[in-house]
């Protein structure tokens, strides 16, 4: 459902994200790591055509998004790490705008905008502006108008980030029932417990490369440390296990 091949992108003289490649396939969950400054960001923009590559192309759904852009990303929901919102809208006049822009039947916003409130459990401020909601809620919304037009691939960046406990497990449980039915995810994160719980695949970025790929035992295999944790795994591989010197300035 996403096939990366040689994904690469420059500014100038700095590079990026370097010859990147990756296939994540029906309902599977992938969970995408990296330090500050890995090239997470940056690989995201690609994949969503936000951004042109230096080098490589991106597939989704088996559409080249540099060359039929509106059918690969017809195929996707993006849920961005800050969830943008027209604040003069209502909930369900966000939803019923984000239906409109994929083309959903009328019909089928009509059932699926207050399915989505309800699931969401927004529907007593479906009617309200969106200047009115927390950060929360405004996540909420974000995630179900990405879901509004079934998509086949999810691409989410920090899609847990402002929500309450309660939200954050209802969240995930629908991940894992979008992945059971054949949804492929691709999210980046920072959590670490989100990624070792939720992700069947786990990719690490570091300096704009892939440096480990693969399930968490076989993480663990080439971090070759003891901790099975995947924070130990990850700080083994990215070099983060050494900060803990920088204790002695405390």
């Amino acid at each position: 459902m996403i096939r990366l091949e040689g994904l690469g992108k420059s500014f100038g003289s700095h590079q990026a994200v370097v010859d990147l490649h990756l296939e994540v396939k029906p309902g599977e969950i992938f969970g995408f790591l990296g330090p500050n400054g890995a090239g997470k960001t940056t690989t995201v923009k690609m994949m969503t055509g936000l951004l042109k590559p230096t080098a490589g192309r991106v597939l989704v759904a088996g559409r080249d998004m540099a060359a039929d852009p509106i059918a690969a990303k017809r195929a996707m929901g993006l849920g961005p790490d800050e969830p943008f919102v027209y604040p003069k809208l209502t909930g369900a006049e966000y939803l019923r705008f984000v239906g409109e822009l994929y083309g959903v039947p009328l019909a089928d916003m009509k059932k699926r905008v207050p399915e989505l409130l309800e699931m969401f459990e927004l529907t007593p401020w479906g009617g309200e502006l969106l200047e009115s909601y927390s950060h929360g809620m405004r996540q909420k919304l974000v995630l179900g108008g990405i879901l509004l037009h079934d998509p086949k691939v999810l691409v989410l960046d920090e899609p847990m980030v402002g929500l309450d406990p309660k939200s954050g497990r209802l969240v995930k449980d629908i991940f894992i029932r979008l992945a059971e039915r054949g949804t492929a995810i691709f999210m980046c994160t920072h959590v670490l417990e989100i990624a070792e719980k939720l992700c069947h695949r786990i990719g690490i970025m570091i300096g704009g490369k892939m440096i480990a790929c693969g399930t968490l035992d076989e993480l663990h295999a080439q971090s070759k440390k003891e901790g099975r944790d995947l924070e130990s795994i990850f700080l083994s591989l990215t070099g983060g296990a050494e900060y803990s010197t920088l204790l002695k300035y405390l």
